[in-house]
């Protein structure tokens, strides 16, 4: 395929890979920590460090990184504020976001437009070997500190008390793993766009979360569905001419409306088979 001869694709497929392993592990804990609407507020304050970067001239990525960063900091301490209605730290933050992100393009109207579509709707053009090599070392951050703090991170989401008792940094632990989600939205934003990088990190943990019940087993099948969504996604993207973050999110759809009628199935297929026997 012609495709393959690119070097703008060769680094989409490298990028996809990379982004397929990292996301149903960040995507699992934002599950069951119910944050996940946090991916969905990072990423649209991330629009903000954009449309900064493009105003003072810098690489938007840099600042992107930056201002998530501190959004991430700023979120959990809001959810402590608000600690029995925590969506409330969300609809702030992400209308503060959104608002500035709106007044710093209308302080720079010079190309600006096109480079924030580009973050938008993501642009499988953009990817530089800068960002592959953020991608790997970002990958292999969260892979190795998911190795190590996988069962801190479970008692933490599960039940924070029995975190603080044991001793565990509770708020430290939840900064660092805030921190972490945002720099991956905004280092993964050019290749999937703002409005569906949240989609691209839970949707593969949520598919595979009705498919596993051990949590070793929700991350691999996690990884094998985000690869063929990612791939398939951008083979779409470059075929029809769409948007890669819309066409990657479809396909996740619908592996997702696949899977539970195919569960659905064979939970019917057992209640006949097990009504049968005791008839």
């Amino acid at each position: 395929m012609e495709m393959f001869f690119y070097g703008f694709m060769q680094r989409a497929f490298q990028a996809s890979v990379l982004i397929s392993l990292m996301a149903p592990m960040l995507g699992l804990f934002l599950i069951l920590r119910r944050q996940s609407l946090m991916a969905d507020t990072l990423s649209h304050v991330s629009l903000a460090g954009v449309a900064l970067g493009l105003l003072i001239g810098v690489d938007p990525t840099w600042t992107n990184i930056l201002v998530v960063i501190l959004i991430a900091i700023l979120l959990e301490y809001l959810r402590m504020m608000y600690r029995t209605y925590s969506e409330i730290s969300i609809a702030i933050l992400m209308s503060a976001g959104m608002a500035l992100a709106l007044v710093l393009m209308g302080l720079n109207q010079g190309g600006v437009t096109l480079s924030i579509n580009q973050f938008l709707f993501g642009s499988i053009v953009t990817i530089s070997e800068q960002q592959i090599w953020m991608l790997l070392a970002l990958t292999s951050i969260i892979a190795l500190l998911y190795l190590i703090f996988r069962k801190p991170m479970y008692i933490l989401t599960f039940d924070e008390e029995t975190a603080f008792t044991a001793g565990l940094p509770i708020k430290t632990m939840s900064i660092l793993f805030n921190v972490l989600t945002g720099v991956t939205i905004a280092v993964i934003m050019p290749i999937v766009g703002a409005l569906l990088v949240s989609a691209i990190l839970i949707l593969p943990a949520a598919i595979s979360m009705r498919l596993s019940k051990s949590f070793n087993g929700v991350i691999l099948i996690g990884i094998f569905i985000a690869l063929t969504g990612m791939i398939t996604g951008l083979v779409a993207s470059y075929e029809y001419g769409t948007p890669p973050g819309a066409s990657i999110t479809l396909i996740f759809i619908v592996i997702f409306g696949v899977t539970a009628f195919v569960k659905k199935m064979v939970q019917q297929i057992k209640q006949g088979r097990l009504f049968n026997k005791k008839n």
